[in-house]
């Protein structure tokens, strides 16, 4: 029997999606669908939901939970990540609250900026004790990410560990459909070509029968910057730096240095940012599973439509040999992105077949798109660099290198930053080695 396994299966609505997604795929026919997360009472509501998905759908799968990590990866051919490692209570809330203390607002905080050096660091660390399983019980599995900090993780698990991975995100495969209708724009026929880094890459072209369909867009976007909506940061970067990012302007209003500053608190309120969003969805999912968990953990006629996540087409093209095209992040090896960093991971179109996942290549992105790329893979690899070595320098250099950090904190500030967050975060994350005192005396 093949197996898929799901690793932070207690996330029991995303399960439903890429697990339910598979029930969909006939090459499919009798996998396991093996289930595991450390809170169990969440692992018995993904198992029972499932069940119920399976009986609903008439699937042939077998779906089983466990307790024993190792037992539910040996010999899976197909791994899902998709774990949180401290949860919103207490490392999301260490993450935006430390910071305020210092004047550094955040909205997502799970991608770069300070939040997101710190959860990478908490995450890597479980994601290298997965590898050490993977490689011991199923060394020819493929892992999918969906995890957060996207580039970090994929990056650490493909230089530090001998597991096939990929990083899979839900920007790309949204990114123009939700432009063009947020425009009233029509999107059947578009022809597209995306490439950059994961929540920042870019929308390089967009067409219709061969017409670049650019300029309308920027029109029709100039004109809706004059009323508030929810994409304000997104339409100023295309406006000044010529090209739509993938990711919404929450996310990136946190990946550059021009959106969130304290002494322009006005930009705030021009721009439409939402500071502090991540731990505001937090609560209202908590109070929304709250409400709904009967429904779906224990609903007999529960249903699912086959959702726009990339892995259940991913694992189908891979068992039929019938290529899929997909958004992938995957380390920039031979300089996918030439002018990108090879440690990087970089998100590109890549196919899956029988043979596995075969990037494609871009060649050079436009210099200042590459460039704003850049900002954010220098705080990526030295968080990387951190999680490596272990010294505490790195997170001081890794922060320092952040767009938003750096225009908002002196160096001195920094380091005090990140000396509070280290002893917050506790056993959460790893011990560092302390700073070296230099004399200038």
């Amino acid at each position: 029997m093949s197996k898929i396994t799901f690793i932070g299966a207690g996330s029991t609505v995303f399960a439903k999606n890429v697990l339910g997604d598979c029930m969909f795929v006939p090459a499919l026919a009798g996998f396991e669908f093996a289930l595991f997360d450390i809170d169990e009472q969440r692992l018995k509501d993904s198992e029972s939901m499932l069940n119920n998905l399976k009986q609903s759908l008439k699937a042939n799968v077998v779906v089983k939970a466990y307790t024993d990590r190792k037992e539910a990866l040996r010999e899976a051919k197909y791994v899902i990540n998709a774990i949180q490692v401290g949860g919103y209570k207490p490392s999301t809330v260490i993450d935006f609250e430390i910071p305020k203390k210092y004047g550094l607002r955040q909205t997502i905080a799970d991608t770069i900026g300070i939040g997101g050096i710190f959860r990478s660091l908490r995450t890597i660390p479980v994601m290298w004790d997965f590898a050490k399983d993977i490689e011991e019980v199923c060394p020819d599995a493929l892992l999918l990410n969906y995890t957060n900090p996207m580039a970090t993780l994929t990056g650490a698990m493909l230089r530090y560990t001998n597991v096939k991975t990929v990083g899979l995100c839900h920007s790309v495969q949204v990114c123009s459909e939700h432009l063009l209708k947020s425009l009233g724009m029509d999107h059947e026929g578009i022809e597209e070509k995306i490439a950059g880094i994961n929540h920042m890459a870019w929308l390089l072209e967009i067409k219709r029968d061969g017409k670049d369909l650019y300029p309308e867009i920027k029109r029709r976007a100039r004109e809706k910057q004059l009323t508030k909506h929810d994409d304000m940061v997104r339409f100023e970067l295309m406006d000044k730096f010529g090209y739509y990012v993938t990711e919404s302007s929450e996310h990136n209003a946190e990946y550059h240095p021009y959106f969130i500053k304290r002494h322009y608190p006005e930009l705030i309120e021009k721009y439409n940012i939402p500071l502090d969003e991540y731990p505001r969805r937090c609560v209202d999912q908590i109070e929304r599973w709250e409400k709904m968990r009967d429904e779906i953990v224990n609903n007999a006629q529960l249903t699912h439509q086959r959702s726009h996540e990339y892995g259940s087409r991913i694992i189908e093209a891979i068992e039929t040999n019938v290529p899929f095209k997909f958004g992938g992040n995957i380390l920039n090896t031979g300089r996918l992105i030439s002018n990108l960093p090879e440690k990087a991971v970089v998100e590109v179109s890549c196919v899956a077949d029988r043979s596995g996942i075969t990037p494609c290549y871009v060649g050079d992105l436009p210099e200042q798109l590459a460039a704003l790329n850049r900002t954010n893979i220098n705080t990526q690899l030295l968080t990387i660099e951190a999680a490596v070595t272990k010294k505490r320098e790195h997170i001081y250099q890794a922060a320092m290198l952040d767009p938003h950090t750096a225009a908002e904190l002196s160096l001195d500030d920094i380091v005090a930053l990140c000396d509070e967050l280290i002893e917050a975060h506790g056993d959460w994350i790893p011990k560092f080695e302390e700073r070296k005192t230099v004399s200038f005396s």
